[in-house]
């Protein structure tokens, strides 16, 4: 129920599977490397011993290569000199 991307009469329901399986992809990141789970007291890649550390959301958004935009509005055009 965390993920509204399955269910179909809502406003993010996902009508490209592309979509879907970049929004289950950061539901699972976000699940394992940023949750602390209550039982384990720590997140899941902690205790299987695939990260040393405890990530942040903005260590998962800083994965994501950076992308210069293609196309340039009228407001993003550089000034001649």
């Amino acid at each position: 129920m965390g993920n509204r991307r399955f269910t179909r009469l809502t406003n993010a329901f996902s009508k490209k599977a592309e979509m879907l399986a970049y929004s289950i992809a950061i539901t699972f990141m976000y699940h394992n490397f940023v949750r602390v789970h209550q039982t384990l007291k720590t997140t899941p890649a902690i205790a299987a011993g695939v990260a040393k550390i405890k990530w942040t959301i903005q260590d998962i958004v800083n994965l994501l290569p950076v992308q210069e935009s293609k196309k340039r509005g009228p407001h993003k055009k550089q000034a001649k000199e």
